[in-house]
């Protein structure tokens, strides 16, 4: 595989003008846990969401089936943001694929961040990052647009 260094890679658009594709954060984030689980972190240093975050949770976030790997009390629970150049400077919070598909109707190509979020002890952290863009009719296909998610 190769790797650019190019100023255009390193702000995550390729050559081609594709989009970047999906980061996942989950080597990080089993740094962190472990670091947790062997007590060089105290729950002061992991649990630290802000309230605006715990809020989303609460509204627009995602319920998943894994449970929170520092409190092992509640389900975590996925918050989406997209941030773009038509959107608000803090980003707009989206859940799930439909919400994203609307979005991207009215909205040039976004960035997507995915936070897991404990509700119950403000665990958080950074899951995954994408792209995400309208896509494109191919010749004959009357069916619109819509988004990847």
């Amino acid at each position: 595989m190769l790797v650019s260094f190019r100023p255009q890679a390193v702000r995550g658009a390729s050559p081609s003008g594709d989009l970047p594709g999906l980061i996942d954060y989950r080597l990080a984030r089993n740094a962190v846990v472990s670091e947790f689980r062997r007590g060089r972190l105290s729950r002061l240093d992991v649990c630290d969401a802000h309230p605006e975050l715990l809020r989303a949770a609460g509204g627009a976030g995602l319920p998943t089936t894994e449970t929170c790997p520092i409190c092992e009390e509640g389900p975590l629970v996925h918050v989406s943001y997209a941030f773009g150049s038509r959107l608000p400077p803090g980003g707009q919070s989206f859940a799930g694929a439909r919400e994203l598909d609307r979005l991207l109707r009215r909205t040039s190509p976004v960035t997507c961040y995915v936070v897991e979020v404990c509700p119950a002890c403000g665990w958080n952290h950074l899951a995954r990052t994408y792209g995400a863009a309208r896509r494109r009719r191919a010749a004959g296909d009357r069916s619109g647009g819509g988004g990847q998610g």
